[in-house]
């Protein structure tokens, strides 16, 4: 697509922004309670169901045609209004399982079993945020309906936290009970400054793949290490070298990561363990990456194992998000839209994130698909952020992660809003 192209595109889109602003800007109380509340009663991955059911619930108030319970605690709402493309537009359910540290008046205290342990709960990812202004969306998309022809598939993903979810709603015939969709959005809170929008072309999330492995040893006598077959430090040499696969076998020029974020094995200092199990994660941008870094894992593995004289180890590897690659064409389409209604300096490339989502499932359909990111902290404490030495803004999954809810949700719900319009008969 010619940049004159782009121009046309935001020109036909110019009209609409300002409609879609003011309606946003009215039912913004609505937003604001909605979000406070879903903030306040977060659930994990599967266990959605106060969640859903209160989505669910607003979507039928809006003339959607909802259906509960896909792909377990999932919701798909439709709403046809003529001839027209059909547009997907995903949202996540869940939280995480973790205790919230914001201090905020309506900070989370729900707590649930996760693993069979009881945990607190917080949307320390920002779904909550992502969920109020997908009910911004879809309120501003139904009230604009003279405005546009085509199908909207408003979907209420469970579990992206542990990316189950999408193929979870799949399994259960996502495209075949309802309309296939032939764009697909999703977005997602960064801590960007309030009022921008960030997105790119080609990859824009990691391919996630987990590690676990079981080091075998034989049991002993701290003090007489002789006697006994260590797999502590079998698992200690296994986590210094596998680094090396990082830095010295794939092209620097490309990303990738090897972490690991759990060693378990032993129970006092003088006993030597039988076992020691370790587990991490594996990231990468491209397939190619990807198959060298879990190639290298399983060869280091097994040869840490044996400079020992150990027993082969237990090696799990188990694939987990695929990357998500936004279509090159509607990128395009869409940026036209977003610069024009938040202005170049506050719509922009960005590089893509190190972390992984599931809604790559959905675009690994042969869907024409955009994920894309929108800011959540005032911009002077961004700009503090950046500077050297500066304070640091909390990250995503931090317990003090605490979005500005205004103007974050307004900006988020009106980038959707005029993204699903520029692809929608007019």
């Amino acid at each position: 697509m010619s940049l004159s192209c782009g121009a046309v595109l935001a020109q036909q889109a110019a009209p609409l922004k300002t409609q879609v602003a003011s309606r946003i800007e009215r039912m913004y109380p609505w937003l604001d309670a909605l979000y406070k509340d879903l903030h306040a009663h977060p659930e994990i991955a599967f266990q959605e169901t106060r969640t859903a059911g209160k989505l669910a619930g607003e979507m039928r108030k809006l003339g959607f045609e909802v259906t509960e319970k896909v792909g377990k605690t999932g919701i798909v709402a439709v709403l046809r209004n003529g001839t027209g493309p059909t547009v997907l537009v995903r949202t996540e359910l869940d939280g995480l399982p973790m205790e919230e540290k914001t201090g905020l008046p309506y900070a989370s205290r729900a707590r649930a079993s996760s693993e069979g342990r009881d945990s607190f709960v917080t949307h320390s990812c920002g779904h909550d945020v992502h969920m109020a202004s997908w009910l911004g969306a879809a309120r501003t998309l139904v009230e604009l309906k003279d405005q546009w022809r085509g199908t909207l598939v408003f979907i209420g993903q469970p579990a992206e936290e542990i990316t189950s979810g999408a193929k979870a709603m799949l399994d259960d015939g996502l495209f075949k009970r309802f309309p296939k969709p032939d764009y697909a959005f999703a977005l997602h809170s960064w801590p960007l400054a309030h009022g921008t929008v960030g997105y790119n072309s080609g990859p824009v999330s990691s391919n996630s793949d987990g590690l676990e492995i079981v080091f075998k040893g034989r049991g002993g006598h701290g003090s007489a290490p002789d006697k006994a077959l260590d797999p502590i430090t079998i698992a200690a040499r296994f986590v210094v070298d596998v680094q090396t696969v990082v830095s010295r076998e794939k092209d620097p020029k490309e990303f990738g990561v090897v972490t690991i974020g759990a060693i378990q094995g032993g129970t006092v200092g003088n006993i030597i363990p039988d076992s020691v199990l370790v587990r991490g994660t594996i990231r990468s941008y491209s397939p190619e990456v990807r198959a060298r870094l879990l190639e290298g894992v399983r060869r280091v593995a097994n040869a840490s194992a044996a400079m020992a004289g150990a027993p082969a180890p237990d090696v799990q590897l188990a694939a987990g998000g695929a990357a998500i690659v936004n279509d090159e064409e509607l990128v395009r389409r869409t940026e036209a839209v977003f610069q024009d209604a938040f202005g170049p300096a506050n719509a922009q490339r960005m590089p893509a994130m190190t972390a992984s989502e599931d809604f790559s499932q959905f675009a690994a359909q042969g869907i024409p698909s955009m994920f894309f990111f929108t800011g959540v902290y005032d911009p002077k404490d961004v700009a503090e952020a950046r500077r050297p030495g500066g304070k640091p803004v909390a990250f995503n999954h931090s317990p003090f992660y605490a979005p500005v809810p205004e103007p974050s949700i307004k900006t988020a719900a009106q980038a959707m809003s005029l993204a699903v319009l520029n692809v929608l008969k007019r």
